[in-house]
């Protein structure tokens, strides 16, 4: 008896989008800016691979999954107020763990990711979701130009652009927070 294709086909997709999930919920988490929004955003966009894996014909599975995350948070961006989308950043869970350093080098390193993730939940979501994907989820340019439906040349613009603002908003701290050493 042949296999069942339903079978074949979940099969196929849990081997291929499965171990994209994690770089789906990072796209959707830094997109929304909360982590129930990014959850339903993975979800709904994970329904969506599902439902249209079969028209999936390319070579790389995460760009097309980072895509369909990307747009499942637009389209359901537009269908919710705008009030839920700009909750502020648990930092508790995206707290840098690290065993080795001392308690004072722990608050100063604590500081910098605190600032680091308050500067880039200011920076505009396009500039935002180019830097994300170039730099959290090393996307190449080709990549990234697939996912957001835009030319590299636009890609490479937001991108520059992103790095400057997110620089602006790093070195306009006071002077007490930025002049630390490890």
């Amino acid at each position: 008896m042949p296999p069942n294709p339903d079978s074949v086909r979940s099969a196929r997709f849990e081997v291929l989008v499965l171990p994209c999930l994690d770089a789906a919920y990072n796209l959707a988490r830094w997109l929304a800016r909360n982590d129930a929004d990014a959850q339903d955003v993975v979800q709904e966009a994970m329904l969506r691979a599902l439902r249209y894996f079969d028209s999936f014909h390319g070579n790389d599975v995460r760009v097309w999954l980072l895509a369909i995350v990307r747009n499942t948070y637009y389209t359901l961006r537009t269908k919710t107020p705008q009030s839920g989308l700009h909750e502020s950043l648990d930092e508790d869970t995206h707290a840098l763990v690290d065993e080795g350093p001392s308690p004072e080098t722990l608050t100063l390193l604590a500081v910098d990711v605190g600032t680091l993730q308050l500067a880039l939940e200011r920076l505009p979501s396009p500039l935002r979701e180019v830097l994300v994907l170039r730099e959290l989820e090393e996307c190449s340019y080709k990549e990234i130009a697939a996912i957001t439906e835009q030319k590299i040349g636009t890609v490479m613009s937001r991108l520059a652009r992103a790095r400057e603002r997110l620089k602006v908003e790093l070195t306009c701290r006071p002077k007490e927070v930025r002049r630390h050493d490890l």
